[in-house]
């Protein structure tokens, strides 16, 4: 019973692994595509979300299955729910991947603002790198990296904030970027809040190792 149990729990990391990976592959392609202007990437992020939305679906289905069928209790139980709560975490941030790549194909046409997609960019970046370090502190049940990288999230909204002002006065100053403006600032939301998204699984990976929930960043989840 017990080695069985084992084995369908492996079954769910390993469903999980596949899924976040192919979430990060999601970020870096809908930030390379709104970057270069490269609306045949786009489509392809849009395209490829169904996969994703897919591998939650069956993680959901097994995870519940696994909780009917053996009962887990303590840190098996904790195991469990941390890959239940997680997936949709994970699942939301491969939606605003598909966002970023609708804007980017929204935008085809409109002036560009190369001072703020330079700044969109590094932004981009750093949600990247947030996304791959989380998924690796989540594999490795890594608690100390998973504050580490919540304490990132706070550079995502400075620069959320600084692309926001920035786009305001250009937006100001020349009517004929008031529509592009718009845009970057959207996609720079987005990227904010997949910040925050990662954030929540820096919880659950945290839960998993003291068997109880610590805020991170608290004041950011009356904003989503």
């Amino acid at each position: 019973m017990r080695d069985t149990f084992e084995k369908e729990l492996n079954k769910l990391h390993v469903l999980f692994a596949d899924m976040g990976m192919m979430v990060n592959e999601a970020i870096s392609h809908s930030v390379k595509a709104f970057s270069d202007h490269d609306n045949k990437l786009a489509h392809e992020v849009i395209l490829k979300d169904k996969k994703i939305n897919e591998c939650e679906n069956e993680l959901e289905k097994l995870t519940l299955e696994l909780i009917a069928l053996y009962q887990p209790v303590t840190s098996d139980l904790r195991e469990v729910i941390t890959v239940l709560k997680a997936s949709s975490d994970i699942e939301r941030i491969g939606d605003h991947a598909v966002s970023i790549s609708r804007a980017t194909i929204k935008m085809k046409g409109t002036q560009r603002i190369p001072e703020i997609e330079v700044e969109i960019a590094k932004m981009g970046k750093l949600a990247c790198t947030m996304v791959e370090n989380v998924l690796d502190a989540y594999i490795k049940s890594d608690e100390k990296n998973a504050y580490r990288v919540a304490d990132d999230d706070q550079k995502l909204d400075d620069a959320l904030e600084r692309i926001r002002n920035k786009c305001i006065k250009f937006m100001q100053n020349d009517p004929e970027t008031i529509v592009s403006g718009s845009y970057y600032t959207l996609v720079a939301t987005y990227l904010e809040r997949i910040g925050d998204y990662v954030t929540n699984v820096c919880e659950w990976v945290i839960f998993l190792k003291k068997g109880k929930i610590v805020e991170l960043n608290p004041s950011n989840k009356d904003e989503r």
